[in-house]
C-alpha cells in the first residue's frame, strides 16, 4: 500500500508541515521531530477498512 501525504499542525510552534503516513498498519504511535523547531510531536495515526488514514498529533506532554 502506498504511503498517504498529510498537512498537520505542530503543537508546539503552529506551523504546518506535511508528513508521510504509511496505511498498512492499523494503528501507529510514533514520536517524530517537528520539521520547522525540531521539538517531538507524537503521532496516533489509525487506518480505517475503507483506507481512510486520520492523524492525531500532541505535544510530549499532552
Amino acid at each position: 500500500m502506498q504511503q498517504v501525504e498529510r498537512r498537520i499542525s505542530c503543537p508546539y510552534c503552529g506551523e504546518s508541515i506535511e508528513v508521510l503516513l504509511d496505511p498498512s498498519v492499523d494503528l501507529q504511535e510514533y514520536i517524530e521531530d517537528c520539521q520547522v523547531c525540531c521539538r517531538p510531536i507524537t503521532f496516533l495515526v489509525t487506518a480505517e477498512p475503507d483506507g481512510n488514514v486520520c492523524v492525531s498529533v500532541t505535544s510530549e506532554h499532552e
